[in-house]
């Protein structure tokens, strides 16, 4: 049971606790360990973000449940835990990548975006007044030939993947990626890697209502996300896949 001094440090996002915590930011951190799983893949060719909506009604529109979002034409970015709080660094972005195109008139780097949101979500650690955001993201995207994928936290780390994952089947999704990812993927094989890693951490309980996958072209570099019949058609093979092997 926690002592009143403990309880104190426990309240104060701005104060360490004795051995040198922020018990806030590791709050958030588990309401992103709640969150729904989203995974993030780099190809020879382009990124490619999917999540797993976790549809828990049949009275309820898929549609309206979006956790993959476009910032710029050349980046989006996949969210896990509090998606409202998502919904607000994404505006965020939004805003700084359009004042990056009338400051320099050229599009933002996507490692300059991702600074940008981390070093705003650092902020929320450090004030009184205000609580760190409960979100993660994986923010992708093509920079010439340069192609990029990044996750950011709670406490405003950032990090640049191959593949990784956030949400609450990060660890099956990273096994998966640990064993299969290969740097000469496709973009068609990165698809069908994420959806793996996703069949996996849902233990198969998934269909094209309940994934969401946004792809960037490195040739195009624009960000587009798959309609319905291009998502049904990636996860029927992975459940043939699964399907043959029993």
């Amino acid at each position: 049971m926690m002592g009143p001094v403990q309880m104190a440090y426990d309240r104060a996002i701005t104060v360490f606790s004795p051995d040198g915590r922020l018990f806030q930011v590791e709050y958030a951190r588990e309401a992103v360990k709640r969150g729904t799983t989203a995974v993030g893949i780099k190809a020879k060719d382009g990124v490619v973000l999917l999540v797993d909506k976790r549809i828990t009604s049949r009275l309820l529109e898929p549609p309206s449940v979006e956790k993959i979002f476009q910032i710029d034409d050349h980046i989006g970015a996949a969210a896990s835990g509090l998606v409202a709080d998502a919904r607000i660094l994404i505006d965020r972005g939004r805003v700084e990548a359009q004042i990056n195109r009338v400051v320099y008139d050229e599009s933002i780097g996507v490692a300059t975006l991702a600074k940008k949101l981390c070093d705003h979500m650092q902020s929320y650690t450090q004030f009184g007044g205000v609580r760190p955001y409960g979100t993660a993201l994986l923010i992708a995207g093509v920079n010439g030939d340069s192609i990029s994928l990044f996750e950011t936290d709670p406490s405003g780390t950032l990090l640049e993947y191959k593949a990784t994952g956030i949400g609450d089947g990060r660890n099956t999704a990273v096994e998966v990626f640990e064993e299969q990812y290969k740097d000469d993927l496709d973009l068609d094989e990165a698809i069908l890697l994420g959806l793996e890693a996703l069949y996996k951490a849902t233990e198969g309980k998934i269909d094209a209502q309940t994934v969401e996958v946004g792809i960037i072209e490195s040739k195009i570099k624009l960000f587009k996300k798959l309609t319905l019949e291009e998502v049904q058609g990636y996860v029927q093979q992975i459940l043939d896949r699964h399907v043959s092997k029993k």
